[in-house]
């Protein structure tokens, strides 16, 4: 058995009909595809999730600052309320906003991330991961098997859509982020590979359209905040498919449109800072005075 990697829908009716999970059957897949054992990559999957909870760790310092000096501490922040118990999104919402947040502090700070799939995202999947880890005892061995799934996942939207920023909008980067860790959130809960489509269809649905429009250019502003919405929408696309809802328009359709509407953005919204955000007069007196009249 072989997978191509082109379809969602694929993997998950492969991976129901040898009753393993979609990270199991990646997992199988990649170790014939490359000649290794399913324990190697296993091993190598352990070095990524040893290197998100750096991330997560070293990022949330009260005392983390970007180069350009626009973020840092908002990492620390979120952890500080999430640990006093009174968030309105409750305890595991509020760990993954804080683990997103300060992944995506650290990676602005030029810290070592995961890019998953991208560095302007890679705090969607460890804020999922991680504080499944954290809150509900997920084992290391399960959130590597959720990050094989995650990387199924992300393989089918480099693919058939977009993970690029400059060439899909954001929606290519945290809304494939929020895909990815939505169906592994399933996974570590239980849910069935078509439970597992189904929330990557929903977390994508809801991103749909999102533009990239850094300000100065920098991966900072609005992208760090973003990765905070990105993991709450993959909560609450793994809630709803966990519920049992579907996703009306099938998940590989859902990819497509997201492919048709990235090609349909404008340039000025495609990571050129030309746009949405980047230019409000706040936005542009930033950048300006970040690197000068110019």
């Amino acid at each position: 058995m072989r997978i191509a990697y082109d379809s969602i829908a694929e993997l998950a009716r492969l991976a129901a009909s040898e009753t393993v999970t979609i990270g199991q059957l990646v997992l199988e897949e990649q170790a014939e595809q490359l000649g290794r054992t399913k324990e190697q990559l296993l091993a190598v999957l352990d070095e990524d999730l040893t290197v998100m909870e750096q991330a997560a760790r070293r990022g949330g310092r009260k005392d983390v600052r970007s180069h350009s000096g626009l973020t840092g501490g908002d990492g620390w922040r979120m952890s500080q309320y999430a640990q006093a118990g009174q968030t309105l999104s409750g305890p595991l919402a509020a760990c993954a906003m804080a683990i997103a947040i300060s992944v995506a502090e650290y990676n602005a700070a030029m810290g070592r991330i995961v890019a998953s799939p991208t560095a302007g995202s890679c705090g969607i999947l460890p804020g999922a991961v991680l504080a499944m880890m954290e809150q509900h005892g997920t084992s290391r061995q399960q959130a590597c098997e959720a990050l094989a799934a995650a990387g199924g996942i992300g393989l089918v939207l480099a693919q058939q859509a977009s993970i690029a920023g400059a060439e899909g909008g954001c929606q290519a980067e945290c809304g494939s982020a929020a895909a990815m860790a939505a169906a592994a959130l399933v996974e570590l809960n239980g849910g069935t590979p078509e439970m597992a489509a189904n929330a990557a269809a929903m977390a994508i649905k809801n991103q749909l359209g999102l533009v990239c429009d850094p300000v100065a250019g920098l991966v900072e502003v609005p992208c760090i905040k973003r990765n905070a919405g990105g993991v709450m929408c993959a909560l609450c696309a793994a809630d709803m498919a966990l519920a049992g809802i579907r996703s009306v328009i099938p998940v590989d359709e859902v990819v497509s449109a997201m492919r048709e509407v990235g090609e349909s953005l404008p340039c000025s919204l495609r990571e050129t800072a030309q746009g949405g955000l980047a230019a409000t007069p706040t936005g542009q007196a930033l950048a300006r005075k970040i690197f000068g009249a110019g």
